[in-house]
């Protein structure tokens, strides 16, 4: 569906998103409504008040809750059941067992947000949480404290890799608009995304674990220990099976990154025009990247290495309906997120401020930040904010004659301005809401101030390197 003609003025315009956003945590954090009827509530209002014609509103509606539903429920759904797996089966005890003996116990932080940096970088930030869920959990009871101790480096080392680092289509479509080198821009995004994790995510998050303090949630995955009479005919469970090998778990988790990559690198080469358009040879690799397929071809393998090692495909099917009942609330609840932040980028929202904040007199690459971090704040899509920003840019850019040094430290700005203010618009602030089982205030409090520090940490080594390019 495309964008409506703005109703009103831009200043109209965003009292009416901030009343939107004002109501919509009033009514979830005072009124204590659930969060979907909420949302959707929140959106027709809105659609209505924007100027949104009535008879297009139901299009409005459908246009983000379908787009993001589309993709979160079989990432979702998928993820859990290879998450479920690797818990009940020990795989997940294995490999959290195995990340602690090389790094120590102080380090199980430090060595989870690593290793998601590492499978951060073909992987999307959803499929990847979803997939690491059960390894953090498993640290998390093991050593006890907030979960967002461990939480919080992983999560946010997938936010950093898929906002700033290709092949992640973010920095990819910037770098397109842009006309710079997505070969160079890889080389910039990775130490940038690195260090801005460890700057704005692992330290940060140490110190919100300390404050805030989050249990872990059973809603998503349940105990291991329930699982004890999940067997048909009384089987005894987890407790008296043998745990699978080191090797074969983690071949299980590599083998969606393996996947991903043909997708995520093969487009790369196609767009570059290093492999030509339409090579069947190509498409077919790309096929099996698709992240749904890899999941998919995942979860076939898992079912054959971990859970049929002593279970029966009946055994399988039951652990399977019970991991994916309590996730219908997270998909529903993401979706809807989906559906304000949709219903705010066809208001016309994105269009008005894109007109006003084009030429604000300031830095090329301040702009660059300012920019995508109001587009962000606005309507909630840190993609759109990111392709929108990249976009309005390029003129500016084409006509200041930049290296290509200098338009790859652009595109690290606007992603940077497209991750801070996570907030209530962004179906990613629910689905890691849900997952970790906090409420709106605590995920405000934490996962928003992450997001920030994040963005604000990639701009600041942006801007750095800028001013001696």
């Amino acid at each position: 569906m495309e964008a409506i003609e703005p109703a009103y003025g831009t200043t109209t315009l965003l009292l009416i998103a901030a009343a939107a956003v004002a109501v919509l945590l009033f009514l979830i954090i005072k009124v204590k409504l659930h969060a979907f009827v909420a949302l959707v509530l929140v959106s027709v209002l809105t659609a209505l008040a924007a100027g949104i014609p009535v008879g297009d509103v139901p299009d409005a509606l459908t246009f983000g809750f379908a787009d993001t539903i589309g993709s979160v429920a079989l990432l979702v759904g998928f993820g859990v059941m290879i998450g479920r797996l690797l818990e009940i089966t020990g795989g997940a005890q294995v490999l959290a067992d195995t990340l602690i003996a090389r790094f120590g116990e102080k380090r199980a932080p430090l060595a989870l947000g690593v290793a998601a940096l590492l499978f951060g970088f073909p992987i999307f930030f959803d499929a990847g949480l979803v997939v690491f869920l059960p390894i953090v959990f498993t640290v998390a009871r093991r050593f006890g404290g907030s979960l967002l101790l461990y939480g919080l480096p992983t999560a946010g080392a997938f936010a950093a890799m898929h906002a700033l680092v290709p092949p992640h289509p973010g920095p990819v479509a910037a770098a397109e608009a842009l006309e710079g080198d997505i070969g160079l821009t890889l080389l910039v995004g990775v130490p940038v995304a690195v260090v801005s994790w460890y700057v704005g995510v692992m330290l940060v998050s140490r110190v919100l674990g300390r404050r805030v303090y989050v249990d872990i949630p059973d809603v998503l995955f349940g105990r291991v220990d329930e699982e004890n009479d999940e067997t048909e005919g009384g089987g005894t469970g987890v407790r008296t099976r043998t745990a699978p090998a080191f090797t074969t778990v983690l071949g299980v988790l590599l083998l969606p990154f393996v996947l991903i990559s043909f997708d995520t690198v093969f487009a790369t080469l196609t767009t570059a025009g290093v492999i030509e358009e339409g090579a069947t040879w190509a498409e077919s690799l790309m096929l099996l990247g698709n992240t749904t397929v890899a999941l998919l071809i995942t979860v076939l393998v898992a079912i054959v290495v971990l859970g049929r090692r002593d279970r029966s495909m009946a055994d399988i099917s039951t652990i399977f309906d019970r991991a994916l009942g309590p996730i219908c609330s997270i998909i529903l609840i993401t979706g809807a997120g989906g559906m304000f932040g949709g219903v705010l980028e066809l208001s016309g929202i994105g269009e008005a401020l894109s007109n006003s904040l084009s030429d604000l007199g300031m830095s090329l690459i301040l702009q660059a930040f300012v920019i995508a971090a109001v587009l962000r704040v606005a309507q909630g899509s840190a993609t759109v904010a990111l392709t929108t920003a990249a976009g309005l840019l390029g003129p500016a850019a084409a006509a200041a004659d930049l290296g290509s040094f200098q338009i790859s430290l652009l595109v690290m700005a606007i992603a940077a301005g497209a991750t801070v203010l996570s907030h209530v618009n962004d179906s990613g602030f629910w689905l890691v809401s849900r997952f970790f089982g906090m409420d709106v205030k605590t995920t405000l409090m934490t996962w928003t101030v992450m997001e920030t520090t994040l963005g604000l940490t990639a701009f600041g080594l942006s801007a750095a390197l800028w001013a001696v390019a």
